[in-house]
């Protein structure tokens, strides 16, 4: 199976799901470049005021495909400008001017946990999983991972996830302040719907002033220089071919 973005209208609220089953919903090199269009579209489009992201099946995104990350360090050894367009599925998110939340309907790994921390709000289900990964494979965190996740949580919550690799389900993450909310799984998409119903009532151009003071504060240049770090940092640990030989093999 391809993958595929499928894009519902609930009135001016915007479903994008994520689905690609047998890669998890992973952020592969055919899904990106889908997902960036798409989000550009409905940057434009007046009729759409949020959007709700979520996955297909049992997980909400397994993060880069493995394939391609491996592809990255047999061939390119993490170069930069390969690894900076993987990160443009999830800072598509960031970067849009719209209200979005992540309906977390189950595993949000590496760059899936990224594209979950990208979005305005989360909402979870009890089996949400919310993991780094990064150093576990063998990868520096990437895309302003420890900048997004430390702002959330603190640094101590950080360290435990990015260091020791420790896993926070739906009703954990909420505790923890990672995400709004923990609903059961069959309210999920009719509950972020709702929420995003709200912002959507909104005037956009006041809406997207509102999103840009809350990720344009000082913090904002910070965030850039994270980028650049994490890019710098993420790039020479594939140089390393440290994937290769954990996941690799």
């Amino acid at each position: 199976m391809s993958a595929t973005l499928h894009v519902d209208r609930h009135d001016a609220v915007v479903v994008l799901t994520l689905d690609d089953p047998e890669r998890r919903n992973a952020l592969s090199p055919e899904l990106v470049p889908i997902i960036v269009a798409t989000m550009a579209e409905l940057a434009d489009d007046p009729s759409c005021g949020a959007v709700v992201v979520t996955g297909a099946g049992k997980a909400f995104c397994s993060g880069a495909d493995l394939s391609n990350l491996l592809a990255l360090t047999a061939a390119e050894g993490g170069d930069p400008t390969e690894v900076r367009a993987i990160y443009d599925g999830f800072l598509a998110f960031r970067d849009s001017p719209l209200p979005t939340i992540a309906a977390v309907n189950g595993p949000a790994v590496g760059a899936g946990f990224n594209l979950a921390l990208a979005c305005d709000v989360r909402i979870a289900t009890p089996a949400a999983r919310f993991d780094t990964r990064f150093a576990q494979i063998g990868l520096h965190p990437g895309g302003g991972h420890v900048f997004m996740l430390d702002r959330l949580v603190g640094p101590q919550t950080t360290a435990a996830m990015a260091l020791f690799g420790e896993r926070v389900d739906g009703e954990r993450a909420v505790d923890l302040g990672l995400a709004w909310r923990c609903v059961a799984p069959e309210t999920l998409i009719d509950e972020a719907v709702a929420m995003a119903t709200r912002a959507a009532a909104v005037p956009r151009e006041l809406m997207a002033a509102v999103k840009a003071t809350t990720t344009d504060a000082p913090w904002h240049a910070d965030f850039e220089a994270a980028v650049r770090v994490e890019l710098e940092r993420q790039a020479w640990s594939f140089a390393q071919g440290w994937l290769n030989d954990i996941v690799g093999k």
